[in-house]
């Protein structure tokens, strides 16, 4: 099933000078696909998955999202969808400082109504489930970076999503931690069929996932098919419980 569908989707942002940002932008991305969008600073890419994510607006073009068009949306219809369909993880890991581990996984089902005391035992599930049990009381100041991109995967997938939106996500990560972070994204979209959507600008990051999206000046440019895995991504049986 096709779960994202863009349509000759343009972007333009004026201000002194009007910057067209996305010239035409056609992409589909099938359910259950692990793809990246690779290209340099100022690309277009994160202007791309913010309008993936419905977090920004886009001008001319259509933008399906499971079947439903996404257009002029009030904020509470696009809130609506976001907390419904689509999982963030962010390069800054946007974590609460004065939340522990477990509070900062909770959040999305607190906005949900979910009561307190099954909100807690769906975050602890999910703590556990990236192996960070033991750290559930722990603030982010008192956690490592993977440890931090750890918990922000946690609180991306207790919504159950459908899509996973990553910007960056190993940018503050040393190069270790990093393939850690790939390795459990690879898994994650094999194991629960999450369809993962990763924006960088590291082609080591791009190679682990099953397709590569290029984009330049605004432009898609050649659509790589990846059959053959990064060796860490498929020997990731260990990093997810």
């Amino acid at each position: 099933m096709m779960i994202i569908d863009l349509k000759d989707v343009n972007k333009t942002y004026f201000g002194a000078q009007p910057l067209h940002v996305l010239k035409g932008i056609n992409l589909q991305i099938e359910e259950g696909e692990f793809v990246s969008i690779m290209g340099a600073s100022g690309s277009g890419k994160s202007t791309l998955l913010n309008i993936l994510g419905i977090l920004d607006n886009y001008d001319t073009g259509e933008y399906w999202l499971a079947g439903k068009l996404i257009k002029d949306l009030t904020e509470k219809q696009a809130a609506d969808y976001r907390n419904r369909m689509i999982g963030f993880v962010f390069q800054s890991f946007n974590l609460i400082g004065f939340k522990t581990a477990v509070e900062n996984v909770e959040l999305p089902l607190f906005y949900q109504g979910v009561p307190r005391r099954k909100r807690h035992a769906m975050a602890m599930e999910f703590l556990d489930r990236l192996g960070l049990a033991d750290w559930a009381g722990h603030y982010p100041n008192e956690m490592s970076g993977g440890q931090k991109q750890r918990v922000a995967i946690a609180r991306a997938l207790i919504t159950n999503p459908r899509i996973i939106l990553a910007d960056e996500p190993t940018g503050a990560l040393d190069s270790k931690t990093s393939e850690e972070v790939m390795a459990l994204l690879g898994q994650l979209n094999r194991d629960e069929k999450v369809t993962i959507i990763v924006v960088t600008h590291e082609s080591g990051v791009a190679n682990c996932t099953n397709k590569i999206v290029h984009i330049k000046d605004g432009i898609i440019g050649e659509i790589e098919e990846n059959a053959l895995h990064n060796a860490s991504v498929l020997g990731a049986g260990s990093i997810m419980k």
